[in-house]
């Protein structure tokens, strides 16, 4: 059963930085591509990044660019999102999702209903 669970989570001040990561089990990343979003209190779920399976293609909001850096260590099955600078407007839970690379493209890398597996999500405050 294909299952992703986001860690890293947490309270950090603005400008501040966390890691978050989306460890995959029972599949393997490789064909997969993983995209992360969030979802504010009251707004919808927004693309955050996408990074494609083989070839390490990334992709990022325009709001974001710059900011944050998503990656993939293949051997640990594991997605990054290294979120540097952030603002309070960052709040939001984080999901990560899986979706076969066959599908995603760069017309809707960010696009939440182009994934079909999710992970529970981790919440991030961005608060003094």
């Amino acid at each position: 059963q294909l299952q992703l669970v986001e860690s890293g989570g947490g309270l950090v001040q603005p400008g501040g930085s966390l890691r978050l990561s989306c460890a995959a089990s029972g599949f393997t990343l490789d064909y997969y591509a993983i995209g992360w979003f969030r979802q504010a209190p009251g707004k919808e779920r927004e693309g955050v990044a996408c990074i494609s399976d083989s070839d390490g293609t990334t992709y990022y909001a325009d709001s974001m660019e710059g900011r944050f850096t998503v990656s993939r260590d293949a051997a640990k099955n594991t997605v990054y999102l290294q979120m540097d600078s952030l603002k309070p407007a960052d709040t939001a839970v984080y999901y990560c999702a899986a979706e076969h690379q066959k599908y995603i493209g760069a017309y809707n890398a960010l696009q939440s209903a182009a994934f079909h597996s999710w992970g529970q999500g981790t919440q991030v405050t961005v608060s003094s």
